[in-house]
């Protein structure tokens, strides 16, 4: 099997979901590749991404192992099986591997939810508004790589699952470009909140004594809660959480966040009262 120079997030988390059951079943590598006729540097590759796992291999992983969630098993044969060539990889090598992990784990997502504290989130943003955060980046962005930027969020944005999203007040009043662009992209959330999948959530400034709402994060639902992922920005790319003990805190977060924040229909009252002053 030809080794990956470059394995996906989809694909690491596969080999990282392998390696935590060899673990939970107290084996060594050089104990599992004894006992499914391997070599150690073969599980290595495997756990590591680097290659891939056959349905029948990974299924013999799963027995050795003990493991009993036939639901989680299957759900990790899809993750080995599944040879979709995504829209994103059209952008590999034109922009930074984080943008396409992105991508790919929203495209296999079963529901989504965001957390903005500064920024309005991608998957809502207008082209005025996004072009206007692209511009800001250090070191600046020549002109293709802006442009590949914003085709990339544009595809994005071509979602249907449930999303929800978190806004602070702060990231609704900061204009990341001038007057009309924020006006317009107040506008668009409005619009946005009337589909179906999407709600628009509001944390006004002058809640008291919340605290909670420091910090942007996406939540990506997978097909199991176990399969979850939490995605952070970083300084250089995006940061993915995936442990159990964080997913937890995350979704408690989540949860606390959710129910500070103002319900639908009067985010909605607050997202017009603030275009009115504008």
């Amino acid at each position: 099997m030809v080794q990956r120079r470059e394995p996906t997030a989809r694909q690491l988390r596969l080999g990282l979901e392998l390696r935590r059951l060899r673990e939970a079943a107290g084996l060594t590598a050089v104990q599992s590749a004894a006992l499914l006729g391997m070599n150690r540097v073969q599980i290595s590759h495997i756990e590591s991404g680097l290659i891939g796992v056959s349905e029948e291999r990974l299924r013999r992983f799963a027995s050795h192992y003990a493991c009993t969630d036939e639901e989680f098993v299957d759900a990790l044969v899809e993750m080995a099986t599944d040879r979709t060539r995504g829209w994103w990889e059209e952008y590999r090598g034109l922009l930074p591997t984080s943008f396409l992990d992105l991508s790919e784990l929203e495209h296999h997502a079963r529901f989504l939810r965001h957390v903005a504290i500064l920024y309005v989130p991608g998957l809502l943003q207008t082209e005025d508004y996004s072009r206007a955060v692209f511009a800001s980046r250090l070191p600046e962005l020549t002109g293709e790589e802006l442009e590949l930027r914003i085709r990339h969020r544009k595809r994005r944005q071509e979602f249907a699952v449930p999303y929800e999203a978190v806004i602070h007040e702060a990231a609704l009043r900061i204009r990341v470009s001038d007057r009309a662009a924020s006006r317009a992209q107040l506008a668009r959330l409005l619009e946005l909140s009337d589909a179906d999948h999407i709600t628009v959530r509001i944390i006004p400034f002058d809640l008291d004594g919340f605290a909670r709402a420091s910090s942007t994060m996406t939540y990506v639902g997978g097909p199991l809660p176990k399969l979850d992922t939490v995605v952070r920005d970083a300084l250089h790319g995006s940061a993915f959480i995936d442990s159990e003990a964080q997913l937890n805190t995350y979704r408690t977060s989540f949860r606390k966040v959710e129910a500070a924040s103002l319900g639908p229909e009067r985010s909605r009252e607050f997202i017009h009262r603030l275009a009115k002053e504008l």
